[in-house]
């Protein structure tokens, strides 16, 4: 395995300059995280505040029980009781195979800045990864792509669900998972590893109760060795140690909106969209009522109630709730890293493009808690090359670098036209080039005879070039077809390096790459060192 850096243009213009002009954007963060103390001053920051350190070792002692969490698992979660550990965290919703491929990559992401920054700092720092599993958008996640002959193809779990209840709460159909499980593998090139790959996703579906855990369950079965500590922020024992801090939420939830509305406005004025939505009565907090999950708003009176009214509750009743029957409320993406913030000794916050574009507007909400916002690092980015995709890219001379950021189209086209001499390309534009220069005495004519005849002859000398520019690509057309397995290499490296117009990781799954490799491909990523300067590598298994 040979895993090479390279530096891809970043389309968001927020983060292109948090990674290369943080100057334009430092008021929006707490930390510079490319200054190389940053970290040192975070950790005595975390280490002078008080967490509740043993409620939370034994919920989540107690949560991954549940899940048959690997020993090393349950060797962090004890030394987050020492107030000198701290953690690095990342989290995702449930997806189903784990979701798309960027999934495992904030995994590697989280495990190799612990690992780093426990070395440097000499304290222990433990790797979390946080499920979202109070999320509701269940059709994010049913589903995973899989390379279908020359496309990607879409394989969903049928499944009539609830389309405001939070993920973890779903009842887990087995039947409709273990259907759905065939039809994927029914996609798969039979190796010697899928049986085995195969029976171990059944046996870990088998053993889960709901969506949440057989993701985590997925999850520690490639990264078993690692000191991996996963929290699903939706179990119940886990609100029950956040009833203190939705109290605070609830207590400053004006100066949290209000912050976070006019954080975003500035943004905008600045060039820099944020995909989030924020109103200055947005609660920024969910109410669970009758099996649905209710955002919450708040009128002028500071009442607070569903935007439909499904439901209306008053400060005090909220702060009762908050009290008495926490697991009734959950966090949006703006409370979510404030909770983050008090239930973890947290070093730093690890993050893809979306995140950090959207952590920009959340300085606001963090001071009105007292609390500092910690270092925001862009999580690492990978793409796999197969040994065949790699001679490919050898055969056809394609640029890896270019074949990421734009496709193999533009690059079929300059091969197709180089394939006869001179190219037909060149021979085209020479025809109509010298084709204009031969109409040129009929238009100045046409002028002379009228406005109506001038444009007609432009209109002609249009027709004649677009017969060339016909004659060209049935000419391109023919070619393709005599450099048929040429064409259809084009093809499979644009499906495997750019699929759908974007990077692999947000389309391909770890599907095809354990069947292929093994469970332990991820974890032969994870055992490089891979530095934070860099933030995409190609992997070439």
């Amino acid at each position: 395995m040979r895993i090479d850096p390279v530096k891809l243009n970043q389309k968001n213009v927020l983060v292109n300059d948090y990674f290369h002009h943080y100057k334009n954007v430092e008021d929006k963060f707490e930390y510079n995280p490319h200054h190389e103390d940053t970290l040192r001053k975070r950790a005595d920051y975390v280490q002078e505040r008080t967490y509740n350190r043993d409620g939370l070792a034994d919920t989540l002692t107690e949560m991954n029980e549940q899940w048959g969490a690997p020993s090393r698992t349950f060797t962090s979660i004890e030394k987050l009781r020492d107030n000198k550990t701290m953690a690095v965290v990342a989290g995702q919703q449930a997806g189903l195979l784990t979701g798309p491929l960027y999934t495992v990559h904030k995994i590697i992401s989280v495990i190799q800045l612990a690992k780093q920054q426990e070395k440097q700092l000499g304290t222990p720092v433990a790797p979390v990864f946080w499920i979202a599993g109070e999320d509701h958008d269940f059709a994010e996640i049913n589903h995973v792509m899989m390379k279908s002959e020359q496309r990607m193809k879409k394989i969903q779990l049928q499944l009539q669900a609830d389309q405001k209840a939070s993920v973890s709460d779903l009842p887990f159909d087995r039947e409709a998972v273990d259907s759905w499980l065939q039809k994927v593998f029914a996609e798969v090139k039979e190796t010697e590893i899928t049986r085995d790959f195969y029976q171990t996703v059944v046996r870990h579906m088998h053993q889960s109760s709901s969506y949440s855990e057989f993701f985590a369950r997925l999850l520690y079965q490639l990264f078993s060795e690692e000191g991996l500590i996963i929290v699903d922020a939706h179990h119940q024992s886990i609100r029950q140690l956040e009833s203190g801090y939705f109290e605070q939420m609830i207590d400053e939830n004006e100066t949290i909106a209000a912050g976070v509305s006019a954080a975003i406005q500035r943004n905008r004025q600045q060039g820099y969209p944020v995909s989030l939505d924020s109103e200055a009565d947005d609660a920024h907090l969910f109410y669970h009522h009758r099996g649905e999950r209710v955002l919450l708003t708040r009128n002028e009176e500071g009442t607070f109630h569903g935007k439909k009214n499904e439901v209306e509750k008053t400060k005090a009743e909220l702060l009762q709730i908050a009290r008495e029957t926490p697991w009734q409320l959950s966090n949006n993406v703006v409370t979510r890293p404030l909770m983050q913030e008090f239930l973890f000794p947290v070093l730093s916050f690890i993050g893809g493009p979306g995140e950090i574009s959207y952590w920009s507007v959340l300085k606001p909400a963090f001071q009105a808690l007292e609390l500092q916002m910690p270092p925001v690092y862009p999580r690492l980015s990978f793409t796999l090359i197969d040994r065949k995709a790699e001679a490919s890219l050898a055969e056809l001379q394609l640029d890896v670098k270019q074949v990421l950021e734009r496709g193999t189209a533009s690059e079929k086209v300059k091969w197709l036209a180089a394939t006869s001499n001179p190219p037909i390309e060149r021979i085209s534009e020479q025809v109509k080039h010298e084709m204009e220069d031969i109409h040129q005495p009929l238009r100045e004519k046409a002028s002379e005879l009228g406005p109506d005849l001038e444009a007609l002859a432009e209109k002609n000398l249009g027709y004649l070039k677009q017969m060339v520019e016909f004659l060209e690509h049935r000419m391109l057309q023919s070619i393709e077809e005599k450099y048929e397995h040429e064409m259809k290499t084009f093809k499979e490296l644009d499906l495997l390096l750019h699929p759908e117009g974007g990077l692999q990781e947000r389309v391909w799954s770890i599907t095809p790459w354990v069947n292929t490799y093994g469970m332990d491909v991820f974890k032969r990523i994870n055992d490089h060192h891979l530095s934070f300067t860099h933030t995409h590598y190609v992997v070439y298994v």
